[in-house]
């Protein structure tokens, strides 16, 4: 409790890794300690009125209030980077307006800077690991997600890819109230995808397949992908049941190239080919020429284990698989060899972030998916 209460107070790379860590629904970490960690999703410390009023008068002008019929100064969620508002305007938009705090971008390098010295505390990270490359990327990332022009064209993207969709819905953008430190949109009414957790088991596995669906689409056709799965960012319109799709900040442009190393990848793992396995995840950058043959062993055992759910011709039950905790424990005999200093590219690390949020949450659903059948259309 003293650990959540302290991280609610702080904003950006700190407050980030605990929603991070929120994520766990209990699958990992002590259910107890998830459930505390949980208020973190959407309960950060947000801005007194204010400083909201001193921000918003900055980015739009003094006079803003005028457009609005309404406007709750009081914000509906608060997170790492901004905090979101409703508010109606004069011509009738309801609006979700997210307004980012002051100073985040100026203290990203500094967050990010402070966690790796806790990293490089002997013990937590292998000497000769060069995790560098992993702590420019995170700071990159942190620094697009506060952008919110940037975050604005990404929403107009996925609306646009996701347009017509019966399975997804997202906000529309609105343009005339937005800058780079606030972005207003549709608010959606919709409800917690907590509110799942009992439906039927038809409803929670068609759940997870367009949720699964989706990454494989980000990955292989849309050649962006949406690599924050925090649950918040997944809600349930009660009107029509579609999945409500929420924060665009994370969004990472995928190279072709890294799409089609993945598929060559996936379509080594379908037909069983260790060599082919092998010669793929090299490609990736999961390990090096000069990786050491037992670890090249270790990290290819890991991922045949992974596979395994995706090879079978029935449905996977991501309730009642042991799969997770012998991953875990094969996961762990990895990170505990203190001699594997190799580490993968940061953005297959950021879709492994995906990849593993969402298997976190059909686990949490109960979800039975024929993986499989899913898969097979984007060989």
């Amino acid at each position: 409790m003293r650990l959540t209460a302290g991280l609610s107070h702080m904003r950006g790379a700190a407050l980030k890794i605990g929603q991070m860590l929120s994520m766990d629904s209990g699958i990992l970490l002590s259910p107890e300690l998830t459930s505390i960690l949980a208020s973190l999703r959407d309960d950060a410390r947000h801005m007194p009125p204010k400083q909201l009023q001193s921000v918003l008068n900055a980015e739009w002008g003094t006079g803003w209030r005028a457009k609005f019929r309404q406007f709750d100064v009081r914000p509906f969620a608060a997170a790492s980077i901004g905090q979101v508002h409703r508010a109606e305007t004069l011509d009738g938009r309801v609006l979700a307006v997210k307004v980012q705090y002051p100073g985040i971008r100026a203290s990203i390098d500094s967050d990010v800077d402070n966690i790796a010295t806790l990293l490089r505390l002997p013990g937590l990270v292998p000497t000769g690991m060069d995790i560098a490359p992993l702590l420019r990327a995170a700071k990159q990332q942190l620094h697009e997600e506060a952008d919110y022009l940037a975050e604005a064209s990404h929403l107009r993207r996925f609306g646009t890819v996701l347009a017509g969709s019966d399975a997804f819905v997202l906000p529309e953008l609105y343009p005339d109230l937005s800058t780079g430190h606030v972005i207003s949109m549709t608010y959606m009414q919709s409800q917690p995808i907590d509110a799942l957790m009992n439906a039927s088991q038809e409803l929670r596995d068609r759940t997870a397949t367009r949720l699964i669906d989706l990454v494989l689409r980000e990955l292989f056709t849309f050649h962006a992908m949406q690599t924050d799965p925090n649950l918040a960012n997944y809600r349930v319109d009660p009107a029509s049941g579609r999945l409500v799709l929420l924060d665009f900040g994370a969004v990472r442009i995928l190279d072709s190239t890294l799409s089609s190393a993945f598929r060559t990848l996936l379509n080594a793992a379908l037909d069983g080919d260790p060599d082919q396995i092998r010669h793929a995840m090299h490609d990736i950058g999961y390990f090096a020429s000069d990786t050491a043959s037992h670890h090249q062993a270790l990290i290819q055992q890991m991922f045949e284990l992974a596979m395994a759910p995706l090879r079978q011709e029935t449905a996977f039950d991501f309730g009642a698989s042991d799969l997770l905790d012998r991953l875990r424990a094969t996961g762990l005999a990895i990170g505990n060899d203190r001699d594997l200093t190799h580490v993968p590219p940061a953005e297959t690390l950021f879709l492994h972030r995906k990849i593993g949020g969402m298997y976190l949450l059909a686990t949490k659903l109960r979800a039975r998916v024929c993986l499989r059948n899913l898969v097979e259309q984007y060989r």
